[in-house]
């Protein structure tokens, strides 16, 4: 069983002008054009992404190796990328992703989760529940069972506070797709706390 923690730690917020991702699209046209233009971009994403799988594992030599594998496939894939209206960060972490869960199935690393108390407080507020200090094992022991890929919904819109346009692209669902399976797991988490606050 994958082992779960949840921290208080800081989480950035995963947003972007349509000017800055305009001039993004430039950035990455260069770089599939000379290969030495791949820098800036890089530079931009390494500590994002890094952060991202850091977060998930906390074996940081695993995370440094997984992170250095996500921007070499990213660099030899670049000719297959194809713009899509949210930032280049999603194409990426949709790499990250499935690099970080090979890593799982090869038995690697553990599985961790980063969330702090105002997250945990925001997923309660979601399911229409007032927080409550013991919710966080309650919430531990229910996000410990979810799936990968429910965990990762989770994640993404309540601790890393994505939009469901990027979720969607980093898992390869349609967005809609993302906010049914989502909609269904808060129903399963609201069961759980709705009886565990009377």
């Amino acid at each position: 069983m994958q082992a779960l923690s949840i921290n208080m730690s800081f989480t950035s917020k995963y947003h972007a002008s349509a000017e800055q991702i305009s001039s993004e699209f430039m950035q990455i046209e260069a770089a599939k054009r000379d290969a030495t233009n791949f820098g800036p971009i890089y530079n931009k994403y390494y500590k994002q992404i890094f952060g991202y799988i850091y977060q998930r594992m906390e074996d940081k030599d695993v995370a440094f190796d997984v992170t250095s594998q996500v921007f070499l496939k990213a660099l030899t894939n670049l000719h297959k990328y194809e713009f899509k209206g949210v930032p280049f960060a999603s194409w990426l972490y949709r790499i990250a992703h499935s690099e970080v869960m090979q890593v799982f199935r090869d038995k690697k690393s553990s599985r961790t989760v980063n969330a702090d108390v105002a997250d945990i407080k925001h997923l309660c507020e979601e399911i229409q529940e007032s927080y409550y200090e013991d919710f966080m094992p309650v919430l531990g022991r229910i996000i410990k069972e979810l799936p990968n890929d429910e965990l990762q919904l989770i994640e993404m819109r309540f601790f890393e506070k994505r939009p469901f346009k990027e979720i969607a692209e980093i898992m390869m669902m349609t967005e809609n797709n993302a906010k049914v399976k989502l909609y269904r797991i808060l129903e399963r988490l609201k069961k759980v706390l709705t009886k565990k606050s009377k």
